[in-house]
């Protein structure tokens, strides 16, 4: 195997495992940077609900309490207000999901399915937990879903969910008394569960993986190119020369020209080296001839 073989089959070999190793790194940094922008979209739409929540229950709420006893309105019911404008929301980006999914509802729509009655009883289990990741597939793809406990905090909450006979005759009348009851203050009877899609996630992160590979291919190339120019000019031309010019001294023809090779580089002393040897063989063989 010649040289110029052996050195490229290293030096492809060092560019293999360096793309390799590259896209490795590269694959995982870009993987943990795309969940990363995931969970700051679902941390949006978490607050935004709440914002939305908070508002209902301090400024809508107070202005149609009067009428409560008459007609019970679902929008001073903060869930509902967040739901609904998230419903708008859900228009333009009808991939993302967000539910106030509850085990016991008053409102039949928050039932919470199976798999949301999973989480929850989970968050259930465990009061210290603030929130419960999972990726799961949907007839759109996979998302990541996260759900945060809704538990009962305010005591006013009680008005309306511990006791059919203490809740208001409106409500009962529109939703009924058999479900939506028997809370109580520190329970976590749901969840706020929210997902985005990751499908173009996943996308960034190949085309981000992608764009790396060509960029190291190309420099490997590049490197590759030169390196091999270096070695052309500096290492195998000169070799080659004192290698044709040694074939004839060895054939007994001492009149090839010596070969100089300017500089003071190992090429460049050998050529001095070779030339000074050259010479002395030449002396002996005179020696010898006379």
């Amino acid at each position: 195997m010649r040289l110029r073989t052996k050195f490229n089959l290293a030096l492809v070999l060092a560019c293999v495992s360096g793309i390799i190793a590259a896209t490795g790194l590269t694959y995982q940094a870009a993987k943990s940077s795309a969940l990363q922008g995931i969970k700051n979209e679902i941390a949006i739409i978490h607050a935004n609900a709440l914002a939305v929540s908070k508002y209902t229950s301090t400024e809508v709420a107070p202005l149609l309490s009067d009428n409560s006893d008459i007609l019970f309105l679902p929008h001073t019911v903060p869930s509902f207000s967040a739901q609904t404008v998230f419903s708008y929301f859900n228009s333009s980006f009808p991939d993302y999901y967000y539910k106030e999914a509850v085990l016991n509802p008053t409102n039949p729509g928050d039932l919470a399915e199976d798999w949301e009655a999973d989480l929850i009883n989970q968050l259930r289990a465990d009061q210290s937990l603030d929130q419960i990741s999972i990726i799961r597939k949907t007839d759109t793809g996979r998302v990541f879903a996260v759900a945060f406990p809704l538990t009962v905090t305010d005591q006013s909450c009680l008005e309306c969910h511990s006791d059919p006979s203490l809740a208001p005759a409106a409500m009962i009348d529109l939703y009924g008394s058999e479900n939506g009851f028997g809370w109580e203050i520190g329970e976590t009877i749901g969840a706020q569960i929210i997902y985005t899609p990751i499908a173009q996630a996943d996308k960034r992160v190949i085309d981000l993986v992608l764009v790396i590979m060509l960029v190291i291919l190309a420099a490997f190339t590049v490197v590759i190119l030169l390196v091999n120019l270096m070695l052309s000019r500096i290492v195998l031309k000169p070799v080659a020369v004192m290698s044709e010019i040694s074939q004839q001294v060895s054939m007994g023809d001492f009149s090839a020209r010596e070969y100089i090779k300017k500089g003071s580089d190992e090429i460049s002393l050998l050529s001095t080296s070779f030339n000074r040897m050259r010479r002395s063989l030449d002396s002996a063989m005179r020696l010898l001839d006379d």
